[in-house]
């Protein structure tokens, strides 16, 4: 069973830095040749699901790691296997950066041509941590 939970949240001043936490039970594929693909979202004060938008994503299987371009350069997604853990270091962080962010897993990997960005590829999600950056 798939359990996303979402930790280290908070408030900071511009520029300040947060690192969010993960905790990704169960986040497994049976399948050699699909490896699981995680991200991070975030969602705007006031603002629906809709409104969910792609942070970071990571290749469970390749480690490799995509950005919002908002974020390149910012922030760095990890992960620690050993532990089934995902990090999200967000450093310089912005008021823009306020949002409720969550935690998502897709453990058979992306749809074919599907992209990291899209909500709809990551069936698990976690409850959120709010991050409130003041100017």
């Amino acid at each position: 069973q798939v359990r996303l939970v979402e930790s280290g949240g908070g408030s900071v001043q511009a520029g300040g830095s947060l690192r969010l936490a993960c905790s990704t039970t169960g986040v497994t594929s049976p399948y050699s040749h699909l490896s699981p693909f995680v991200a991070w979202f975030r969602q705007p004060p006031g603002k629906g699901r809709e409104a969910r938008e792609g942070v970071a994503g990571l290749d469970t299987g390749g480690n490799r790691a995509y950005y919002a371009a908002s974020v390149q350069g910012r922030f760095t997604i990890s992960q620690d296997k050993a532990k089934n853990m995902l990090y999200l270091q967000m450093n310089n962080l912005k008021p823009e950066d306020t949002a409720m962010y969550y935690c998502a897993a897709a453990p058979l990997a992306l749809t074919i041509g599907g992209m990291w960005y899209d909500r709809y590829e990551y069936p698990h999600w976690g409850q959120g941590t709010q991050v409130t950056v003041s100017p």
